[in-house]
């Protein structure tokens, strides 16, 4: 199996991924930690893109294929995967269907989660992060507080609000993400794979929404 989920920041993708991921045996392909973790380790990629991803820009479509190219280039090439976050752009799009062709390989599915940017706001804006780079553990306040208001409960360490989740951030990051989906959206709906899901839903209502929209067994 291999499906793309496409869906705003806050409407459950990693949540998403990790349950289809665990459940289906499938390998969870997410560009947004890959990118983070190369400006948590200073990388020249990591130097690049972390002015833009502190800002809620989107990083340069050339950057992301790259990294997924090398990912499926390579020998640990992922047959069943969901990516998470990937492809964000028409751009994108293309140049992975190009890049499964290569590797014989194609789609299933593409499953866009459906949630408004006013919930998707506050879900971001309740999250809270681990700032420990050997840990980085992630809680929401709404949905999964540290047991001690303030505290990672790996570590011990204080949580903060990632520069990236705060409000006006992700209303720009929102505006980035409308602006390039509507292309991305019609490009596989014209292929037949696309499938809309609610994101409102609890998580395992939403899992269940995906397997029956998929047609997974």
């Amino acid at each position: 199996m291999r499906v793309v989920l496409i869906g705003p920041p806050g409407s459950g993708k990693g949540t998403q991924a990790g349950l289809l991921g665990a459940r289906l045996n499938l390998t969870s392909v997410g560009t947004g930690e890959i990118l983070r973790a190369a400006v948590r380790q200073n990388t020249p990629i990591g130097q690049a893109v972390g002015p833009l991803i502190n800002q809620g820009l989107l990083a340069p479509d050339s950057v992301v294929n790259d990294l997924v190219a090398e990912l499926f280039r390579g020998a640990q090439r992922p047959d069943n995967f969901v990516t998470d976050g990937y492809p964000r752009t028409l751009a994108q799009a293309v140049a992975f269907d190009a890049l499964l062709r290569q590797q014989f390989l194609q789609l299933d599915a593409v499953v866009n989660l459906a949630i408004g940017d006013d919930e998707v706001v506050r879900r971001i804006g309740n999250r809270r992060s681990c700032p420990n780079p050997t840990c980085g553990a992630s809680y929401n306040l709404l949905t999964r507080p540290p047991k001690k208001a303030g505290i990672c409960e790996r570590c011990g360490a204080a949580l903060v609000l990632r520069e990236d989740d705060r409000e006006e951030t992700v209303r720009r990051r929102l505006n980035e993400f409308h602006r390039c989906t509507d292309s991305l959206l019609e490009h596989y709906d014209r292929q037949g794979l696309l499938r809309t899901v609610s994101a409102l839903d609890p998580a395992e209502t939403t899992f269940a929404n995906i397997v029956r929209s998929t047609g997974v067994k």
